[in-house]
């Protein structure tokens, strides 16, 4: 081998190494970038039962006593049996009545409706339950509440095969059967961010 040849393969080694040196470093920033960004689109996992775990900052915009109540909704809909889909109606349901607070007044006070025979509407709590639907301190409860809608809803035939607010319309009886659908997609990512794990 000439040594014009050796000297060639040796340039041609040198040029190897800041290949790999410059493919090793763009590398190891493409991770440093890519990792966090990665994990800050990973779905937020809230314990359902520890609302010390729970954001200050919320979900989708619902944040502290309305993540709260709805934590008892999903906590009260398993109990029962009731599956995501049915965990993201109750939740629905209580952000189309009451946005999520648990409140001593409804649509008479704000508004002055009635009951289709002309008495006042008496309803209260984060299901704007009325007076038939049991005391005004079950009504106030949440967990109760919460239990109160989804006894109705089981007993609703074939729930699970309508759309999502005409089954809750058919278990609170409101004026607008549309009215509770603009709340699903929120609903569903606070069921969602509920479902993580929970310590032992």
């Amino acid at each position: 081998m000439s040594g014009r040849d050796r000297s060639h393969r040796r340039a041609r080694r040198r040029g190897w190494l800041p290949g790999i040196l410059l493919g090793g470093a763009t590398l190891i920033v493409l991770l440093a970038v890519l990792v966090p960004l990665a994990a800050s689109r990973a779905p937020l996992e809230l314990c359902v039962s520890e609302p010390a775990s729970f954001p200050p900052s919320g979900v989708e915009g619902w944040d502290g006593e309305q993540l709260e109540n709805a934590a008892v909704i999903v906590r009260t809909a398993t109990a029962r049996g009731f599956g995501r889909e049915g965990q993201i109606i109750g939740v629905m349901a209580a952000m189309g009545e009451s946005s999520l607070h648990n409140i001593d007044y409804g649509d008479w006070e704000t508004s002055g409706i009635t009951n289709p025979d002309g008495t006042r509407t008496s309803s209260i709590g984060l299901f704007q339950q009325q007076d038939w639907w049991g005391s005004a301190e079950e009504r106030m409860d949440p967990a109760t509440s919460a239990g109160l809608f989804y006894a109705r809803l089981a007993g609703l035939r074939g729930w699970q095969d309508l759309e999502p607010t005409i089954a809750i319309h058919r278990v609170q009886i409101n004026a607008d059967p549309g009215h509770y659908e603009r709340f699903e997609t929120d609903a569903a990512a606070i069921v969602d961010a509920l479902s993580g794990p929970c310590p032992s």
